[in-house]
């Protein structure tokens, strides 16, 4: 079940390696018909800074049949589109997914209640990928 953090972000402790688990995301986002645009390695990029963190990814993904009328509904929400999906490690070694609730995107930008539906994808994903 997702918990609320208080800040608009929602998450849910997945069963996997932050590996496994973005594997599972790559895997749920093609067989919908869902581009990744971009997935965005935190932890690896820190390495290669000389920094260590633990394993953090971001996947930017979305559908523009899904996430244009939004913006032409409320075009500020174009900040926070795409979607975006965070995969994280915490200290003590769960794993965790998070990202920001279709609700509060749509108090934040304005969109009107007939287009949530369309920024509604994040926790279905995290839900089938953590499971």
């Amino acid at each position: 079940m997702a918990s609320e953090m208080g800040n608009g972000v929602a998450r849910r402790q997945s069963r996997h390696s932050v590996d496994v688990t973005v594997e599972r995301l790559r895997g749920l986002l093609a067989a919908k018909g869902v581009t990744l645009f971009a997935l965005v390695d935190h932890s690896g990029e820190a390495a290669k800074a000389g920094m260590t963190m633990p394993n953090t990814k971001l996947l930017i993904f979305g559908s523009p049949k899904a996430g244009t009328p939004v913006m032409l509904a409320a075009p500020g929400i174009a900040l926070d589109l795409p979607l975006k999906i965070l995969v994280r490690e915490d200290g003590e070694g769960s794993v965790w997914l998070e990202w920001n609730r279709p609700e509060y995107l749509a108090e934040r930008h304005g969109v009107p209640a007939e287009f949530e539906k369309n920024i509604a994808a994040a926790e279905g994903l995290a839900a089938e990928a953590g499971g």
